[in-house]
Parts: structure tokens; C-alpha cells; sequence
């Protein structure tokens, strides 16, 4: 299933909005119009769609966002959506609404990383207490996913040898030891790690060990150094 919904995939460089969206697919007018008026009382910004499929083909903006979904649709439901959206590599936090809910399928919902699961007739407070935690977490995700698009240019930035350097003394090796590793001179190992350190913007080791943490650089100690 293809549609204009996949400009929502990930996007580092978009611009950040300030005001969070809240993405609602409800195929009940009724209980769509309740739910905007609802969000948009504390100033939440809301797009409604009547079906899944209505919303994959809609051009959607990159930010700061929520879905609070129907499990009962026409056509695509609520949990082949979220199976989708998986597939599709879209990250929003779904909240799942409905009047025909069962123990099974709000587990499926929950193992498949759904935020909360409510079930029709709920309280308007429950469901905006599930929705700031929804925009929330798409926030701080959002974050840590810059995060380490940022680490990830700093690190290209590097030339080949001081990439090797910095994945060695990540590893606890001493610049002699480093030295040694390479074939280089140990004075040449302080250089490049100086380069490291500047390039990298590291006030300190422990500063650059976490950010090849971040960035999932192994940095194992090489058989003949370890002791």
C-alpha cells in the first residue's frame, strides 16, 4: 500500500513545529467532530480522517504528532493500520479508541507499541492525559533521533585513521597503546586524538565514549592489548 502518507517517514531537516498535531481516524462524524472540539480546546492542533486508507493518501507535515485511532474501520482497521504504519517505518504513537474492545486485541495494540487503549464510553481527561504522554514521547524521540543525526555528520567528518583512533581509546587504550595498534608514533596518536576531540566538539573522554554509545560504535579491545 503506497499513498502520500510516507512524507510523515523520517526527515531530520524538516522544521520542527512548536504546536503538536493530533491525527484522528474515527469513521463516526459525530465522534470525529467531538474529538477535534476536544484537542482543540487546549490548543492542539488536529487533522481527521473518516478512514486509514483516507489518511495514506494524505500529505502529512513531519512534526511533533499523535494518532488516536478507531480499532473499527471501513476497509483498512484500526489494527491493520498500525501494522502498516510499522511496515511503512512511521513512528507516531497511536492511542486506540473503541466500543468493541477485547483483552486480546488491546494486547495486540500494546505489544505492537500503542500508547493507551480506551475503551468507549472514556473520560475526556483520560484521553488527554494519553495523548500529551503520546506527544511526548514523539517528542523526546524526535529529539534523540536528531541527536544522533548530528553525532553521525560529526563523526563523517573524520578522516579514516582518526576514526580508528577514536574507536581505540573509546576502547580504554592509552595513546601508547594506540600508537602501537596503528603503527604510528605515539605523538601522532595525540594529534589525531586532539583532532578527535575538537571535531567531535568532546569536552572530554568520557564525553566522546558516550556519543559512540549513542552512535552504536563498537569499540571492543583488541586481543593483543587486552589484559
Amino acid at each position: 500500500m503506497t499513498g502520500r502518507f510516507d512524507s510523515l517517514s523520517e526527515d531530520t531537516n524538516a522544521e520542527a513545529s512548536t504546536k503538536p498535531i493530533v491525527f484522528i481516524v474515527e469513521d463516526d462524524i459525530s465522534m470525529r467532530r467531538s474529538l477535534t472540539n476536544l484537542f482543540q480546546s487546549i490548543g492542539l492542533d488536529v487533522v481527521a480522517f473518516g478512514s486509514a486508507r483516507e489518511m495514506l493518501q494524505s500529505a502529512m507535515p513531519d512534526v511533533v504528532s499523535c494518532l488516536v485511532l478507531d480499532v473499527r474501520l471501513p476497509g483498512l482497521s484500526g489494527l491493520e493500520f498500525q501494522t502498516e504504519l510499522a511496515r511503512l517505518n512511521i513512528h507516531i504513537p497511536v492511542i486506540f479508541i473503541t466500543g468493541h474492545g477485547d483483552i486480546p486485541m488491546s494486547v495486540r495494540a500494546m505489544k505492537e507499541g500503542a500508547v493507551d487503549f480506551l475503551s468507549k464510553p472514556f473520560r475526556d481527561q483520560e484521553l488527554l492525559d494519553a495523548v500529551i504522554a503520546a506527544t511526548e514521547r514523539d517528542r523526546k524521540r524526535r529529539e534523540a533521533q536528531q541527536t544522533v543525526a548530528n553525532l553521525q555528520s560529526l563523526f563523517q567528518t573524520l578522516s579514516p585513521r582518526e576514526q580508528a583512533v577514536m574507536k581505540l581509546v573509546c576502547a580504554g587504550l592509552m595513546n601508547k597503546q594506540v600508537a602501537a595498534e596503528l603503527g604510528l608514533a605515539e605523538i601522532t596518536v595525540k594529534i589525531y586524538r586532539g583532532h578527535v576531540m575538537k571535531k567531535m566538539r568532546a569536552r572530554s573522554l568520557a564525553d566522546l565514549i558516550r556519543m559512540t554509545e549513542t552512535l552504536g560504535i563498537r569499540v571492543d579491545r583488541p586481543e593483543q592489548t587486552q589484559v
